[in-house]
Formats: C-alpha cells, structure tokens, sequence
C-alpha cells in the first residue's frame, strides 16, 4: 500500500506530542513531592535546554527522587524513545521518497542520509542506556563506564547534527520542516541526557 506523505506527516506530528509532552498520571510509580520536583528543575539548569529537561524528566520525579544515576538513565531513556521514534519516521519517509518522483533529488539524499545516521544514533543510544544500568561498583569502574556513555551519547549528537547539516542546500518544504523538527527535538533530549551525565561524572573522584 502506498504511503502518502501527509500520512507520514500526521504520523511525526502525533508522535512528537505524545513523546515530547510531560505526562501528568505515567512515568512514576509514587506520587512525586515538590522537593523532588525541584531537584529535576534544579538539576536541568546545568542543561542546554532546560525546560526541555524539566518538561521531559519531570514525570519521573517520583521513581528518581534525589539520585543523580537515575536521573541519569531517565534522561538517557527519554533521548532513546524519542531518538527510536525518529527513525521509524525517517526510514517510512526514506522508503517514501525513494518510490516518488523526487528519488534523485538533494532532498530524497538528505533523507536517506538521516535515516542512516539516526540508526546510528539509536545504536549509540542502546548502548549509553544499557551501560548506564550496570554501573559497576568502585569509583573506577564507574567512571570507566561513564566514560563510554559520553563517548556514545557524544557520538549519537554528532549524528544528528550529520542529518540537520544534510538539508542546508535542501529546498524549505513540508519534508525539510518535519524532518528537522525531528532533529530539533531529538538533539535537545540527547544534549540534556550527554549533560546530566556529565554532572554526575563530575561527582565521581578516583
């Protein structure tokens, strides 16, 4: 069955609400308290984005209350929904663009372009989350594996800037628009996640 690109374009625009927007019953297994609200807001002020940060983690507040690894690996997990959800929509729009008329065009390029380097990132991604939750025990280990993660997490950024710079000679349209607010959105929660595990990087001494 074909699929049209207003289907692909509602497809981002659904997604993106539900993914991006802070959910007010899910994410927390105990009502979260305003201390511990206040230590999300407190700690996304050492973020680019910190109202990204606020609006993306405040959900978990409760399940993290004041521990710096979970904050961590719920930031990290927000960066891997959203960066997983982004390559759904740009392998559908890939395979889109390949089949029209526009299949040779800079435009089909720069798609085909982002879905690649955003499995990439899903990839590195994984990786960070899965490294995040087997922390091993001494101060040494721990910043051996930190270490990774920001290698990764940094890695995953450099992927998604990839993608954004592929559309600078791309015409402005309705493909152009959504794919880089895809990217907007994902290198926001991924700079926010590579940011807070910093700050905790910094807290471990050898």
């Amino acid at each position: 069955m074909e699929l049209h690109l207003s289907t692909i374009l509602s497809f981002f625009f659904i997604i993106s609400t539900t993914v991006l927007q802070p959910s007010t019953t899910a994410g927390h297994p105990f009502p979260p308290t305003s201390d511990e609200t206040n230590y999300i807001r407190t700690s996304c002020e050492s973020t680019r984005y910190p109202a990204t940060c606020f609006n993306t983690l405040s959900r978990y507040s409760g399940s993290i209350k004041h521990d710096p690894i979970r904050l961590s690996m719920s930031a990290i997990h927000v960066a891997l929904t959203t960066v997983t959800h982004a390559a759904i929509y740009l392998s559908k729009m890939s395979r889109h663009v390949d089949s029209g008329n526009t299949a040779n065009t800079t435009e089909s390029a720069a798609v085909r372009d982002c879905s690649s380097v955003f499995g990439d990132a899903v990839d590195e991604i994984q990786k960070s989350h899965k490294e995040m939750k087997r922390l091993g025990w001494t101060q040494e280990s721990v910043r051996f594996q930190l270490s990774n993660v920001q290698t990764w997490m940094s890695a995953a950024l450099t992927n998604e800037d990839t993608c954004m710079d592929g559309f600078d000679d791309v015409e402005d349209g309705d493909v152009k628009a959504a794919v880089c607010g895809w990217v907007v959105a994902v290198k926001e929660v991924t700079s926010n996640a590579l940011a807070l595990v910093n700050s905790y990087a910094d807290t471990i001494r050898v």
